[in-house]
């Protein structure tokens, strides 16, 4: 399976999962087992957490964002090895998300990778553990604009992304489709696996330049924007897509991957009826990109 991280897909997956956990709870403690993680943590981070109540739990882009009654809210990103445990109170245990090997990290609340436990008032303990450190968790305080959100781009599940924010947004642009989809400051979220997938339903070749969609009311911009959509719509109901042993917010496995058109498929055989020609694999931008040479013009 190829190399990947949490998409759009799989962030909302393990939000979901945390919500019930986690939102109305008053945090208590925070154990801080390293002073950083990719970045150094706030050094007033406990501080600003402990004694908070969590009142909202919300998803921009690939970041989840914790609100609290205090107005700060907690940033924090996955990574490529991030995973919360939810240990209960009664000894119930859920993992809202799983994308990589289970041995890489114990996930046990005293593991070498264990960096971070929120205790909350009902007794539950929420563990985050990162085995490649290449998550992060910040804070944002009241009436300020966070660097990490302040220039992302529109929701692809909202109402601002449609065809004519597109063919705005492409217009004039030489670079190619699947980077300028790429591009967060456009479109919030969207990854690697799900670009591919969606290009291949609008059958638009990841290679063209983006401006040649761009042309006033042309019906390419508006199909594009309905397969993003779908892409994201079924890969969120069906708990993301399990890369590396990726699990859900029950510990099952999502499966999307199973419905893959082209991603992960180089060599395999077109899913369009007629098609003879085969999926290839090609590199843009350090990414692999995969597409039907033949239905993706």
């Amino acid at each position: 399976m190829a190399n990947a991280m949490p998409e759009l897909p799989e962030v909302e997956t393990v939000r979901r999962g945390l919500e019930p956990a986690l939102v109305g709870r008053v945090i208590t403690r925070v154990d801080l087992r390293r002073k950083d993680l990719r970045f150094p943590f706030p050094p007033d981070f406990q501080a600003r957490l402990e004694g908070a109540r969590v009142e909202r739990l919300e998803r921009r882009a690939k970041y989840i964002l914790a609100g609290t009654d205090r107005g700060d809210r907690l940033i924090l990103h996955l990574g490529m090895t991030g995973r919360f445990t939810i240990f209960r109170s009664d000894g119930r245990i859920a993992t809202p998300g799983e994308f990589y090997d289970d041995t890489a990290a114990a996930g046990t609340a005293d593991g070498p990778h264990d960096h971070v436990v929120f205790h909350l008032d009902d007794g539950t303990r929420i563990v985050y553990s990162d085995h490649r450190r290449f998550g992060l968790m910040d804070l944002e305080r009241p009436r300020e604009a966070h660097p990490l959100l302040a220039e992302i781009g529109v929701e692809p599940l909202g109402n601002a992304l449609n065809g004519d924010y597109l063919r705005e947004a492409f217009a004039g642009k030489t670079a190619p489709l699947k980077a300028a989809l790429l591009d967060q400051r456009i479109i919030a979220g969207l990854g690697n696996i799900y670009v591919c997938e969606a290009l291949y339903r609008a059958r638009l070749n990841p290679r063209r330049k983006a401006g040649t969609i761009a042309r006033k009311s042309d019906p390419r911009a508006d199909d594009l924007v309905r397969h993003i959509r779908d892409v994201l719509t079924e890969a969120i109901a069906a708990g993301g897509s399990t890369l590396q042993d990726y699990r859900a917010a029950d510990g099952s496995k999502g499966d999307f991957q199973e419905r893959f058109l082209v991603y992960d498929r180089e060599g395999a055989p077109c899913h369009t009826p007629g098609c003879a020609s085969k999926v290839r694999r090609i590199v843009q931008s350090g990414r692999s990109t995969f597409f039907c040479p033949t239905c993706q013009r």
